[in-house]
């Protein structure tokens, strides 16, 4: 049994997937395999991979599960201790795997760990270090674009960036996995923040570094990326946000997604704005379900998530990486 399964989530996505195959043929690490799930992709990005070793397997659902469902079948056909979630825009570095495991031993009682995540064409700007989630619901990838003032520090953030992310399994299994209502965005913070209500914590870690594309497939501010990002805020804060947490922060939230549908009639995505947040609130009767799982399940005092939150406006209004130092044993 490999130490780590690689998991990669693979729609039309091109020649960005040969790279990234390419990529982790170069691992200095090598106890993985690697499982490739093809959400029924009409382009040649399968066709035109190589031979690949007996470690890679290619699973066909027939169907596209989005990124949580299609991550969720390829870790139940595993067994290994470690998950690696891995976008097919990314390039890890040949120490990726290699790094990311030293930090497991560095720190065995953290069941999540992030990457530096740099763009492609100049390793000087980030595409990102380690996702925040602020009080008010609010979620950004730290430094996103931005030249790091200083060296980046090994430390504790909410939550990984599942385009480079690793996992404890049993954690993740626990948790149950991505949420796959999602389908896609947001649900990575999602895990993270139930993973957080069970005690766990995430641990960025610099020298684990990926070339990532971003948004390569779905596109930025692409109508697909608006709506699923506007309805799964609103689900995670509530099926997540716990205790007296959840009613003293609920106006801000209000407020926020209020705000975050006016700024989309002068950006020119008010319809998949105001269709996200439609079916989000249409949704919510199921939600509501699951939180009182969740949190009839939470094992850590409102206080431990607060700790983890970001609650300084600036932070948000600046994207920045928030960093800290992890706690006592």
């Amino acid at each position: 049994m490999p130490q780590v399964s690689i998991v990669i989530i693979n729609y039309n996505s091109g020649p960005f997937l040969a790279g990234c195959v390419a990529a982790l043929g170069k691992q200095s690490f090598d106890d993985f395999e690697v499982l490739i799930v093809d959400n029924a992709s009409s382009d040649d990005s399968i066709s035109r991979l190589p031979p690949l070793p007996a470690r890679f397997q290619i699973l066909h659902p027939g169907a596209n599960l989005g990124f949580a469902a299609g991550n969720n079948l390829a870790i139940a056909k595993s067994n290994a201790p470690w998950i690696a979630t891995l976008n097919p825009d990314t390039y890890p570095d040949p120490d990726w795997l290699a790094e990311l495991m030293a930090a497991t031993r560095r720190h065995p009682h953290v069941a999540m760990f992030g990457c530096q995540q740099i763009e492609p064409g100049d390793e000087q700007i980030l595409d990102g270090y380690g996702d925040n989630y602020h009080a008010i619901g609010a979620v950004w990838r730290g430094l996103k674009g931005r030249r790091p003032a200083g060296p980046l520090i090994e430390g504790e953030t909410f939550a990984p960036c599942a385009a480079a992310a690793l996992y404890r399994r049993d954690a993740f299994v626990a948790a149950g996995g991505f949420d796959e209502s999602f389908f896609c965005y947001c649900e990575d913070i999602d895990l993270a923040f139930r993973l957080r209500l069970y005690g766990q914590l995430c641990v960025q870690v610099p020298a684990a570094k990926v070339v990532h594309v971003g948004s390569a497939i779905t596109g930025r501010y692409s109508d697909f990326s608006v709506y699923h990002g506007m309805r799964n805020r609103l689900w995670m804060f509530v099926k997540n946000m716990p205790g007296y947490l959840f009613w003293a922060l609920l106006p801000a939230h209000v407020l926020m997604q209020g705000g975050a549908l006016l700024r989309s009639a002068f950006i020119g995505t008010f319809r998949p704005t105001f269709k996200g947040l439609v079916d989000g609130l249409w949704g919510l009767k199921a939600v509501v379900v699951a939180r009182r799982e969740i949190q009839n399940r939470r094992q850590v005092p409102e206080s431990h998530i607060a700790r983890a939150l970001t609650w300084s406006p600036l932070l948000l209004l600046r994207r920045d990486a928030h960093i800290r130092p992890l706690p006592g044993p």
